[in-house]
């Protein structure tokens, strides 16, 4: 009997293709999971268990004809209700889009059909990608938020109601989940995925993220996203051809790092504090620590900027037409991005390009930046999603990040160790990130 929850992503797919176990049996289980905790969590924003075994039967079918399959055939894969899909509603976390379905699936879910992936259902998401909470509760205790925006792709992960999921990062929507939630997040670098039929809240700083249980999970997740899409302007082409293979290889030699003790350092409570000074301990022959650069300040301005400016322009008719169907938070930020002059937002776009140049120089010396994934484990209550003062930098500058479920902090709940990396070096930084896990592990 294969134990299903025991398997990599990459096992699970070999394992359909070789015939060991259906697409069928696979999804059966995870319903199982769905029906046993979904009603704690409330992870799901669609679900429909018939439509999802139909989808898996199909998938079957295709196998058994001899038909070429591709690398995640018979996989199921959650969506975040931002993506869109023509065959299930995208909500987008907003009773002004209640049943409402997109004409065509965005990029994303096409290049998982052609894969051969089943696309699960949607999970819920905070108010159009933004503060609004969902009612999704944290799986390792409920009185907690999972984070947010991405809520319930971290959490259906977490809670083993899905193998992969896909999520967003504008703040800090990928890494912070993936902290509080105790699974491994990845954000890659800016206009790797492409964005076409996801919601817009910021050209400049959206950026799809994913959620799996490793690292090497989410890099074959990776493989087959990551690609140019002339309609999204911001994609590059990018070579994906040996990604997992590098992602396992890892770095040729024990790689060094910096710590950066933010200035949000006296945010971390003192338990988790002491979890990431043991963690520093434990790698001090590959770790020296270092104050935040200064200009770290500006870049948590210049993202509030861009982040408030662009929600008011692209959600301006919401305003207008269902401004009291909007929650607080999203009615705060429009009239707050509406008061931002053109000269400031120029400024914040204009800085972009400085800082990361002043950043990439930690390249010429390290693999790669650590540092806390969020000031803590998850906060109790579900009227806040947390902080995202700890991934926000790396949001505006557009580099590949992700959260390690490496740490425990207060009542034994989980913490991530944030990796950084450097732009367009994402094969090179799913090995290191690879090495640090399995190095944990031992």
């Amino acid at each position: 009997m294969i134990d299903i929850f025991s398997l990599s992503v990459e096992e699970m797919a070999q394992k359909i293709k070789e015939g060991q176990i259906t697409s069928v049996e696979i999804c059966e289980k995870y319903i199982e999971r769905i029906n046993k905790f979904e009603k704690d969590v409330k992870a799901w924003a669609h679900f429909d268990k018939k439509i999802l075994l139909e989808k898996a039967a199909d998938s079957d079918e295709h196998r058994k004809s001899g038909k070429p399959v591709g690398s995640l055939h018979g996989v199921p894969i959650a969506l975040k209700d931002i993506i869109g899909t023509v065959d299930m509603p995208t909500e987008c976390g907003t009773p002004i889009r209640k049943g409402k379905s997109y004409s065509q699936n965005a990029e994303i879910v096409e290049l998982l059909n052609s894969a051969g992936a089943v696309v699960m259902g949607k999970t819920a998401t905070s108010e159009l990608a933004y503060l609004g909470p969902p009612k999704t509760t944290n799986p390792h205790d409920y009185s907690r938020t999972p984070g947010g925006s991405s809520s319930g792709s971290a959490a259906a992960v977490a809670s083993l109601m899905a193998p992969l999921s896909i999520g967003s990062q504008t703040g800090g929507s990928v890494i912070r989940p993936a902290s509080y939630c105790g699974v491994v997040g990845y954000k890659p670098t800016y206009g790797l995925i492409s964005r076409n039929g996801v919601l817009r809240t910021s050209y400049s700083l959206d950026q799809i993220g994913m959620f799996g249980r490793k690292v090497e999970d989410v890099a074959m997740l990776a493989k087959v996203l990551i690609k140019k899409d002339k309609y999204d302007p911001a994609t590059i082409h990018y070579s994906t051809e040996n990604i997992l293979s590098e992602t396992k290889k890892g770095p040729l030699f024990d790689p060094k790092f910096i710590f950066y003790k933010t200035e949000h350092w006296k945010l971390i409570d003192k338990k988790s504090r002491e979890s990431f000074e043991y963690f520093i301990n434990s790698f001090k022959k590959n770790i020296e620590i270092f104050d935040t650069p200064s200009y770290f300040k500006d870049i948590h301005k210049y993202h509030q900027i861009i982040h408030e400016t662009d929600l008011a322009n692209n959600f301006s008719v919401y305003f207008k037409k269902f401004k009291k169907k909007l929650s607080k938070y999203m009615q705060d930020a429009i009239t707050k991005g509406n008061k931002h002059s053109a000269k400031e937002y120029a400024e914040a776009i204009d800085f972009m390009k400085r800082g990361y140049e002043s950043y990439e120089e930690v390249f010429e010396d390290y693999h790669g930046v650590l540092s806390p994934a969020s000031p803590g484990v998850a906060p109790k209550g579900l009227k806040s999603t947390g902080t995202a003062e700890f991934n926000k930098v790396w949001s505006y500058l557009g580099t590949p990040c992700i959260s390690l479920p490496l740490l425990e902090g207060e009542n034994n709940l989980p913490l991530g160790v944030q990796l950084i990396g450097n732009k367009y070096d994402d094969h090179r930084f799913l090995g290191v990130a690879n090495w640090l896990e399995k190095e944990c592990q031992e």
